[in-house]
């Protein structure tokens, strides 16, 4: 072991000397391409897919680093990106179809200099992808561009078959069929399909019966049914695409029921004639009872707290002029029957009829009649109204903003120039009964009285050139304006801010009160 120890360094001084005379013969390797890898790599072809699918990708260099991809769907037109993945939307079609998906790792090879055209291994990639700082469109020296070195020359590919996927449709949340209407309604929806809303072309539309529908454009989403000739044998339903009248679909509906129970069925097609399930409103669990009107005489309860209200008119209704109105008119409870895009459906029922009597507590539907009650007039309707004014519409504001507010609405449908405020003297909380005297300012109009205390009353100031004083509440409780009830000069509305079921004193003549307007004033005849 020492003679070893001894001769170490002779050996080592050798070794050098002899790879000192060696002469360097390594050349530098040429840059080599990176290689592409797809996260699904089937032996052979992956099932159908929907037109709407998540891509995956990486890349390997064995000399540099990957620093983006180029992909392509039709090996023509190539998009570069740095990203591992993506989502694509592809078009599908009338039918399935497949797509090859090809995509190739880029190295960092590049020149350091921005090139106008990349073509390699037979591809025109186009010029180096650049950050459009200036947004002209083309390459200025001085913005970022993505130095563009070796292409793997055997991209990654995958065949992918898409399936075209059926439409998918639901009635949206504002549609909900109240339990008994009158032969009109409207209805919203919601369709999707995962290959594009695009690709739904057909909405198709039945009533009770799903074999006899009616195709409507497959972007539609809003329609109002209508039933008009509902005295006439085997009529038809109207199709308003969007509830407008100005858009009255060419072809209507068969199969509306009146006095019966109804479902309305709804179905998307896409362009391959792929197509969801019928969707039934309403639901199994629900009905839908549709009446033929009785008349054209409505009576309109607004009352949500009084339920003897209902009797109350009810019973005079079927009294009046000798029993002639008995079976011949309509009650329309619209807290509890309230209907879908009120907006246009509540005016579309009440031209149903030509008379209406609405009568409310001290929370009427103001919003209602203010949007309903003059377009119904105009269209040659007459209204009588019993009304208690609320003391407040929008409790998060002033007394004084308040009776802005009110005034405002009832200006738009009533001839009044503003009614008494909460902080003046021709408002009361509270009318007591013994204090409650209704006199007719005209002899032709019988005087009431109340017979149970009243809460939120104010005056009307009417509006002069428009309307005729009817009634003066005569009470010590007010001061200054009495006045609580009107009617404009063409006889077509009448307005009292009382509850008529409460002034009844002077038995019968709420009674004589309605046979005068309905009758005389309106010219009802049967």
């Amino acid at each position: 072991m020492k003679k070893l120890l001894r001769f170490a360094p002779f050996l080592l001084l050798a070794l050098f000397i002899t790879a000192c005379n060696e002469k360097i013969t390594d050349i530098l390797s040429p840059n080599e391409a990176p290689h592409t890898f797809m996260s699904l790599m089937p032996d052979g072809d992956i099932s159908k897919q929907p037109s709407k699918l998540k891509v995956s990708w990486w890349g390997d260099d064995p000399d540099g680093l990957v620093v983006g991809y180029y992909f392509s769907w039709d090996d023509v037109h190539w998009s570069y990106t740095t990203k591992n993945d993506s989502v694509f939307a592809l078009k599908i079609g009338a039918s399935d179809v497949s797509y090859n998906f090809k995509v190739a790792a880029v190295d960092n090879g590049g020149n350091g200099v921005y090139d106008n055209s990349v073509v390699q291994n037979g591809i025109d990639f186009g010029p180096e992808p650049f950050v459009d700082q200036n947004g002209d469109g083309k390459y200025t020296p001085g913005e970022k561009f993505y130095d563009i070195g070796l292409i793997d020359p055997k991209p990654a590919s995958l065949k992918y078959p898409l399936k075209n996927s059926a439409p998918q449709l639901e009635f949206n949340q504002l549609t909900t069929l109240p339990e008994v209407s009158y032969p009109v309604m409207t209805l919203g929806w919601d369709a999707s399909d995962v290959d594009g809303v695009e690709t739904i072309v057909k909405i198709n539309i039945a009533l009770n019966d799903t074999t006899k529908f009616v195709t409507l454009p497959g972007n539609t989403r809003l329609v109002m049914l209508r039933m008009k000739d509902f005295n006439t044998s085997g009529a038809q339903t109207e199709i308003l695409i969007n509830a407008s009248e100005g858009n009255i679909y060419s072809q209507k509906l068969d199969g509306f029921k009146l006095n019966d129970y109804n479902k309305v069925y709804i179905q998307a097609e896409d362009i391959s004639g792929a197509k969801s399930a019928f969707t039934a409103l309403p639901s199994e669990s629900r009905k839908w009872y549709v009446k033929k009107p009785a008349g054209s005489v409505l009576i309109i309860d607004d009352n949500k707290s009084d339920p003897a209200a209902a009797d109350f008119f009810k019973n005079v209704f079927n009294t009046m002029h000798g029993g002639a109105l008995a079976n011949k008119y309509e009650v329309w409870d619209i807290s509890a029957n309230k209907v879908p895009y009120e907006n246009v459906t509540f005016l579309e029922t009440i031209k149903f009829f030509k008379y209406i009597f609405w009568y409310s507590d001290d929370a009427p539907n103001l919003n209602e009649a203010s949007i309903s009650s003059r377009k119904f007039i105009d269209l040659g309707g007459k209204i009588a109204f019993s009304m208690p004014l609320p003391e407040k519409i929008d409790k998060s504001v002033s007394a004084a903003e308040n009776s802005l507010l009110l005034n405002n609405l009832l200006k738009s449908f009533l001839p009044v120039d503003s009614v008494g405020s909460t902080y003046k003297k021709d408002y009361l909380t509270t009318l007591f009964s013994s204090n409650g005297k209704v006199t007719g300012i005209n002899s032709l109009y019988p005087d009431l009285k109340i017979i149970t205390s009243i809460y939120s009353v104010r005056s009307i100031y009417p509006k002069e050139s428009y309307s005729v004083p009817i009634y003066n509440l005569e009470t010590t409780q007010l001061s200054g304006n009495k006045i609580i009830g009107v009617r404009d000069l063409e006889k077509k509305l009448f307005f009292i801010a009382l509850p008529l079921a409460k002034a009844d004193g002077n038995q019968g003549n709420v009674k004589l009160l309605l046979e005068k307007i309905f009758f005389e004033d309106f010219g009802l005849s049967l």
